[in-house]
């Protein structure tokens, strides 16, 4: 029983993103990284796959440059990786959706699918939630521990705003993991010279025998938020109880309380 993991290259975090003169994202010279949030999915598909007697295999859905990701996962030690040709729009969820389900369906054999938390450059986690409705699996999300897997069945632990809970749900399935749930291997020098010879098979949507749908929504534009002024004012007083009361004033003066 084989484990998928989804990936993609992201803006470093650090990186100042803008958008420029034609109305494009760039974040200038600052190079990209495996989104954050997947360090821990492809580190739980790697641990997930050994103990099911399976393969670990990642895909991105999107344009070349997630091949970066699509490497770094192979060096951390990943068996196969694949890359889906997608829209341009990175926000369509529902074609994301449709053609993750499709490469899953393709591989062949697969029990479990694991994302990570979210996507930090497009902030969103709906793309694990349709992907698990297009496969007809079980969707667990917010997981921070799996307690067992196999046998036809999955445990696990799920943060919740009101604490922990412990759930099961027959495979195959979907969840979405945490930072925390492991962690992630750093890749090795061998793990990175063989990663960096790899071939990356392409698929279309043509090759998944997925028919793209029709686009519910159009994004028009990007445009950077308006500059903001940002006034600092240090606090004076002989103690501590003083700067208090003047900190105090001063809120109720500009109404923040």
């Amino acid at each position: 029983m084989h484990v998928v993991t989804f990936t993609r290259s992201t803006p470093d975090t650090a990186a100042k993103v803008e958008v420029n003169s034609s109305g494009a994202i760039t974040w200038g010279d600052a190079a990209t990284v495996v989104n954050p949030w997947d360090e821990y999915s492809l580190e739980e598909s790697i641990v997930r796959a050994k103990d099911l007697g399976g393969k670990a295999v990642v895909v991105a859905v999107g344009a070349e440059m997630h091949n970066e990701a699509l490497k770094h996962s192979l060096a951390m030690g990943l068996d196969e990786a694949y890359r889906v040709e997608a829209p341009a729009d990175p926000t369509d969820t529902l074609a994301f959706a449709v053609l993750a389900a499709a490469a899953v369906k393709k591989i062949g054999d697969v029990g479990l699918v694991i994302f990570g938390k979210e996507s930090i450059d497009i902030g969103t986690d709906s793309h694990a939630y349709q992907t698990a409705r297009k496969l007809g699996w079980t969707m667990v999300s917010n997981v921070s521990k799996i307690l067992s897997a196999g046998g036809g069945s999955l445990k696990v632990e799920r943060i919740t705003e009101h604490g922990k809970q412990v759930v099961t749900a027959s495979l195959p399935a979907v969840i979405t993991v945490l930072k925390g749930i492991n962690e992630p291997r750093y890749p090795s020098f061998i793990g990175i010279r063989k990663a960096s010879k790899a071939t990356i098979p392409v698929w279309s949507a043509g090759d998944l025998g997925a028919a793209l749908p029709g686009k519910t929504t159009e994004l028009v534009a990007y445009q950077n938020p308006p500059a903001r002024e940002v006034k600092t004012e240090i606090i004076e007083g002989a103690s501590m109880e003083e700067k208090a009361a003047k900190l105090i004033d001063k809120l109720l003066e500009e109404k923040v309380l």
